[in-house]
């Protein structure tokens, strides 16, 4: 069973996801929804006790990591998203990594965030915070993410903090808007992540990204 501890940042904190999360997730998910055009995002309090039991299922059986993300200015439940897509591959006896516990590649997703957090540093925290326990805290040796390809701004956004564009995956996910979506595929590896930690911390340093610039990567899935 791989560790499920919170990750605390400068803005945010992520907290394993609970049932006690249900109500607050609930409320942060109540605005516009067309905030969430391209993310299927559990709405209302019936919505988001499924997808919380859903989630919880996949922590118990192995195959996530879910997390809420909390604003540490108020305290606030502002969204959720998850480590998962665990692979864990057959290395032979004798090698190096033969008999590791801890992934050796992942999957961060089902990221959403309130209106109200989305110009903001929670986000690409959430990342920094997500990639750096899985590549300096499991080693693992990639983490893809997934959007629709029709987001073109998550896409550039995903490219902007370092992920490398693999290519478009047809028919390969429910879209939002109920038809078989292409994704598009970025990843991370861990010879890349020094570079890309480092431009996280940056973009974590500027103040713009407090007022206007808009949130890098928000609804990959």
């Amino acid at each position: 069973m791989l560790s499920h501890a919170p990750l605390h940042g400068n803005h945010i904190r992520l907290e394993p996801l609970e049932r006690r999360h249900i109500e607050p997730l609930a409320a942060a998910s109540a605005g516009d929804p067309a905030l969430y055009r391209w993310s299927p995002v559990p709405r209302g309090t019936e919505e988001v006790a499924r997808y919380v039991e859903t989630a919880l299922a996949a922590c118990d059986a192995g195959k996530a990591l879910p997390f809420a993300t909390v604003r540490l200015a108020d305290g606030k439940v502002i969204g959720s998203t998850r480590l998962y897509n665990f692979e864990f591959w057959e290395w032979p006896a004798g090698h190096a990594l033969h008999g590791r516990t801890t992934p050796d590649a992942c999957e961060i997703g089902y990221t959403w965030l309130t209106h109200s957090a989305i110009r903001t540093a929670a986000n690409t925290e959430a990342k920094l915070l997500l990639l750096t326990h899985a590549f300096e805290g499991w080693q693992v040796l990639r983490v893809c993410l997934h959007t629709d390809a029709r987001n073109e701004r998550s896409r550039a956004a995903i490219a902007r903090i370092g992920g490398k564009f693999e290519g478009i995956l047809r028919s390969h996910r429910m879209a939002a808007d109920y038809i078989a979506r292409d994704s598009a595929r970025f990843s991370f590896i861990a010879s890349e992540w020094p570079a890309a930690k480092q431009r996280l911390v940056h973009l974590l340093d500027r103040p713009v990204l407090n007022q206007s610039t808009p949130d890098p990567s928000l609804h990959a899935h």
